[in-house]
């Protein structure tokens, strides 16, 4: 099997493992016990959140840990600063769906590419919007959103700017994208770390209310026992990555490439590549043939694809990433997403553009 839906989760890397196991077994405790088990669980806690501001170039009070990306993009959207929310088309569900329950949301368009630049905006933004969304890197077509230039837009109306930057972890530098945002949120599973546990990072001076009550942790705004372990993971996945990132954009970029040219040169009129400047990881193209048939006759073959997000992979309703950028319902049911990671070689690339034509040239006959 060719595993190529590494922008849906990948797996735990090794030296993450090992740095989590201690706090798996014989440091178990609870970091909100007062107790020596209590203490050197809270102690691995800081020391993480320290790891994480460190990678970032920021203060450690600045992170807030959460169960993934999911609940820091609801946290953002619903309890951070004040007023109305706009988000562009092409946000993930979480964050769409959040500000869909806040009152006064807006929605933005964006161009046939899938970008969001000042001029998408329009009337969007209005005297009432206090918060701006838009993800660093689409999850579906990967395309890079030009946040320098919205960021610029942002501050001249006093608005505030939050990105999502679960897929932007492993290629981009945050360092960077932190100078233009207010708040990001990041996932842990998306970069060799565990499942279920990431990071809210809030700037000091803006306002953030609590999300999850019920206890004192995180500085009395998001209630619930720490995951330890995910937690010490994430920060060691995080650091990994970014001091990585160029080395494995530039190594994934050269598989899409390789994947990519024998796809398009073979299909020809049968297949577009979609969204522009892109991370190296991901492919997102449009067949003349597509669907559930055509997933699972990928997966039949030897190749793990997406249509889209794995948050949505149930569902039968078009992308809304491709409907936003103007598709037809028809097209937005046939795009597919191949995403390479650390364990692509690159025979398994070749072979799995092999596959996809193959598999597709027997669907359009059909």
């Amino acid at each position: 099997m060719i595993y190529l839906d590494y922008a849906a989760t990948t797996p735990l890397d090794g030296e993450v493992f090992e740095a989590m196991l201690p706090y798996l077994k014989e440091d178990f405790g609870n970091a909100d016990s007062l107790h020596a088990y209590g203490r050197k669980a809270a102690y691995a806690v800081e020391s993480a959140r320290e790891r994480v501001a460190r990678t970032l170039g920021i203060s450690p009070s600045e992170v807030y840990f959460t169960s993934g990306g999911t609940e820091a993009d609801n946290w953002a959207v619903r309890r951070m600063g004040e007023g109305g929310v706009c988000v562009s088309g092409v946000e993930h569900r979480a964050v769409l769906d959040a500000a869909a329950a806040v009152h006064g949301s807006t929605v933005c368009s964006v161009t046939p590419e899938g970008l969001v630049t000042p001029d998408c905006f329009g009337g969007a933004l209005t005297p009432q919007t206090g918060l701006v969304c838009v993800m660093a890197v689409n999850n579906e077509t990967g395309s890079i959103q030009p946040l320098k230039e919205i960021s610029a837009l942002c501050k001249s109306r006093g608005v505030l700017l939050f990105s999502d930057c679960v897929q932007a972890a492993g290629e981009c530098n945050l360092k960077e994208i932190l100078t233009y945002c207010d708040a990001i949120a990041l996932s842990a599973h998306k970069i060799y770390g565990p499942k279920g546990v990431g990071a809210l990072i809030v700037k000091k001076g803006v306002k953030l209310r609590p999300l999850l009550t019920g206890g004192e942790q995180e500085r009395r705004l998001r209630g619930g026992t720490l995951n330890v372990a995910g937690i010490v993971g994430f920060a060691h996945a995080l650091e990994k990555a970014q001091r990585e990132r160029e080395e494995f954009s530039a190594r994934v970029r050269a598989l899409r490439d390789t994947f990519e040219k024998e796809v398009l040169s073979a299909l020809g009129g049968g297949v577009k590549a979609d969204g522009c400047n892109r991370v190296g990881g991901i492919s997102h193209l449009t067949f003349g043939c597509g669907g559930d048939a055509f997933l699972s006759a990928l997966d039949l073959a030897g190749v793990a694809a997406a249509a889209g997000a794995a948050c949505s992979a149930h569902s039968q309703t078009p992308s809304h990433v491709l409907l936003a950028m103007g598709r037809s319902r028809e097209e937005a049911l046939r795009g597919v997403r191949f995403s390479f990671g650390r364990g692509t070689q690159e025979g398994e690339a070749q072979e799995a553009a092999r596959i996809v034509v193959s598999c597709a040239k027997k669907r359009l006959l059909r």
